[in-house]
């Protein structure tokens, strides 16, 4: 995704900043990060609550295997659900969620 596409999908929580991440972009509002654009794809902050939301809808749990030890490790993102790349209203709710997830994780 291009800064302009990233910034249209997400215009309904606010500014965004992107910043470059690990190869990838972060992206933020009122300086907490809410998704995180990686290889191609975009995924939304989450947690306990909203997990399982973007789960219903189809998104999937980032995951990795640890280099070193082997482990899964879970990462707190998910991919955006399919519907939100072509429906305003379903991306804003999906942007909301996240936001709502980075503010807890900040608490």
């Amino acid at each position: 995704m291009d800064h302009d596409d990233i910034q249209d999908l997400f215009r309904s929580v606010g500014p965004v900043t992107i910043k470059r991440m690990f190869g990838g972009k972060g992206i933020y509002v009122d300086g907490r990060i809410i998704a995180v654009e990686l290889r191609g794809g975009l995924m939304l902050k989450g947690d306990a609550e909203a997990g399982p939301l973007y789960e219903e809808a189809g998104g999937r749990h980032w995951r990795y295997t640890h280099n070193k030890s082997g482990k899964e490790v879970a990462m707190p993102y998910w991919t955006i659900p399919e519907g939100a790349f072509d429906d305003p209203d379903e991306a804003e709710k999906w942007a909301r969620i996240a936001v709502g997830a980075s503010v807890r994780a900040a608490k």
